[in-house]
């Protein structure tokens, strides 16, 4: 059963469980959907609505973009823990002879690049929910304004959580070239990402 389809308390009583994953990654991309739904719901409340009538098309963008991401981080959510599977599976291969021992080390790396890549490919989503998520402060339903904030901060924590996610998978990666790239353009995402949930999340404390 994918973790998608589970319902919260299910999913939540196997997050807590002693099984590794779901784990962070999972959770990341859970928190960044939670938030791109808001932002759904938001623009959904201003659509139609007479006193928003300016807004009408802009919203309703927003609603097509939001919605694209959400299913894409909602996909992440399983994605992510079965990166992490890859590499669980490479512990039960053998390691007797030189050549098991050398094509266990090979199956690693390419299963940590791959655990790598899924919450980095999270950040990436939660960055284009932000940058959809500003694109509605100002002009939708005031009386859903702080929704507009509290998407903003799961999207954060979304892209915080992943990058913790990239990071811990990148330490035992041994290819310096692919490390270094993702590092340089992971700092990069997370810096403009937060930077940019926390001017929405400040511009809606001046709403509220």
């Amino acid at each position: 059963m994918k973790l998608v389809d589970m319902g919260i308390t299910e999913f939540v009583d196997v997050l807590g469980s002693d099984a590794p994953a779901p784990g962070g990654g999972s959770a990341s991309a859970l928190a960044a959907s939670v938030g791109s739904a808001l932002t759904m719901m938001v623009a959904q409340l201003t659509i139609g609505k007479k006193k928003y009538a300016e807004y009408g098309e802009l919203m309703k963008q927003v609603l097509k973009e939001a919605t694209e991401v959400n299913q894409a981080l909602l996909e992440a959510i399983d994605k992510d823990t079965e990166a992490f599977n890859q590499v669980s599976a490479v512990f039960s291969m053998p390691k007797e002879t030189e050549e098991e021992k050398a094509a266990r080390k090979e199956a690693m790396q390419k299963a940590l690049k791959l655990a790598a890549e899924a919450p980095y490919d999270i950040m990436v989503l939660a960055s284009k929910a932000i940058t959809i998520t500003g694109k509605a402060v100002g002009k939708s339903n005031v009386n859903a304004a702080s929704d507009l904030g509290v998407a903003a901060l799961n999207l954060k924590s979304g892209t915080q959580g992943a990058w913790l996610n990239v990071l811990i998978n990148l330490s035992g990666i041994k290819d310096e070239a692919f490390v270094a790239k993702y590092k340089q353009d992971g700092e990069a995402l997370l810096q403009a990402s937060c930077d940019r949930a926390d001017e929405i999340y400040q511009a809606i404390l001046e709403i509220v």
